[in-house]
């Protein structure tokens, strides 16, 4: 973290934030970029109207449901309505997926492509960029119908690098996705 850089642990200021869905979030500056991080796990660059989603995953249930391995479905139709609801509290008229947008090849089936298109297809202005990631690789670019520009990371927006993979950058402010934290718990129990 630069030293120009801050993180404020209090909620943002009802002037900057109107919509009644931003109230939860908490706003950062990075790389002299200001951004808020939203409760439906996306940040939005005010002054680029651009929200920033890492590792969506597009038909991992599905993926997971082809091996064998029982997960619930309904996850992509989740995906989408936290996009709608992170759409509809910011204005953003611009999505950057930093990484893994679809979860593999076994997520390409008929009922997420037909889920996603519809999705896409209501909402012909949004722009939607993808910087590749490592599952992206293996599951290939999301088809031509879907409108997402795919560019291969680091990429630029503002002051910041967006890249999948967190790998410093000399004299920049890289921000990346991958990295899916989690807890570990131990004794009985």
């Amino acid at each position: 973290q630069a030293p120009a850089d801050r993180v404020s642990g209090a909620r943002a200021a009802t002037p900057v934030l109107l919509k009644p869905a931003l109230m939860e979030a908490v706003e950062v500056v990075a790389g002299g970029e200001r951004l808020q991080l939203l409760p439906q796990r996306a940040a939005y660059l005010p002054e680029h109207r651009s929200l920033l989603v890492a590792d969506a995953h597009i038909g991992k249930a599905q993926s997971f449901r082809r091996l064998g391995v029982p997960v619930p479905s309904g996850t992509t139709q989740d995906a989408l309505a936290r996009l709608d609801l992170a759409l509809a509290s910011t204005g953003a008229q611009h999505i950057v997926f930093l990484g893994d947008l679809l979860h593999s090849a076994q997520a390409r089936s008929e009922p997420i492509w037909a889920a996603v298109a519809a999705w896409r297809a209501a909402r012909p202005a949004l722009r939607l960029t993808l910087v590749r990631g490592n599952h992206d690789q293996h599951a290939g670019d999301p088809p031509p119908a879907w409108g997402v520009a795919c560019v291969n990371g680091p990429w630029p927006l503002g002051g910041l690098l967006l890249d999948h993979h967190p790998e410093p950058a000399a004299g920049a402010y890289v921000l990346a996705g991958h990295v899916h934290p989690a807890a570990v718990l131990g004794g009985k129990g």
